[in-house]
């Protein structure tokens, strides 16, 4: 229940933080770790990293304008695979950030770098946990993946993408490699 809260938070304060300029634009937000966030190790827990990830996702389509044509178009944001390395634990009541990027894109999906960023004991900024996301929008209507070129045109953007860098390269083969076995 907690996580709607946190998702209503969101969706009421998005139109009064600065807009993104997506692809580039990355998303940063802020959270704590609260005690229904802990496992029974007592640091937060590895399935609520996946789960904020998605709020982190949310912020890049809403303050990046890419929601409006989604919405219009009726189409979903749909996630495919992620593959996420645990660094450091986040301890109870402990604040933390999580920056989310558009990092690589193909013809239908989407490849995004997500970071939570803490304060280690000096205060020097740690990750916490660093993840990469494939995904897509799909079209029910027409039972396909949109073409990333086609949204990113609908929202001004029309430059080439990024290549990928080698962490891209590898999780994108094993993504690939997985969705065959």
């Amino acid at each position: 229940m907690n996580l709607y809260f946190r998702l209503v938070w969101l969706l009421l304060s998005f139109s009064f933080r600065p807009k993104l300029v997506p692809p580039s634009g990355a998303s940063t937000l802020n959270f704590r770790v609260w005690p229904h966030d802990l496992d029974t190790n007592l640091h937060m827990n590895n399935g609520r990293y996946l789960t904020l990830m998605d709020l982190g996702r949310i912020d890049l389509i809403l303050r990046g304008g890419m929601w409006k044509i989604i919405a219009k178009n009726r189409w979903q944001p749909i996630l495919s695979g992620a593959i996420i390395r645990y660094r450091r634990e986040l301890k109870p009541f402990q604040s933390f950030m999580l920056q989310s990027r558009i990092v690589y894109w193909s013809d239908k999906n989407f490849v995004m770098e997500q970071v939570f960023l803490a304060k280690d004991a000096v205060g020097k900024e740690i990750i916490a946990a660093k993840a990469l996301v494939r995904g897509g929008i799909y079209s029910r209507r027409d039972r396909h993946f949109v073409d990333v070129a086609h949204l990113f045109a609908d929202i001004g953007y029309t430059g080439a993408t990024p290549d990928p860098s080698a962490d891209v390269v590898t999780f994108l083969a094993s993504e690939e490699a997985l969705k065959r076995g």
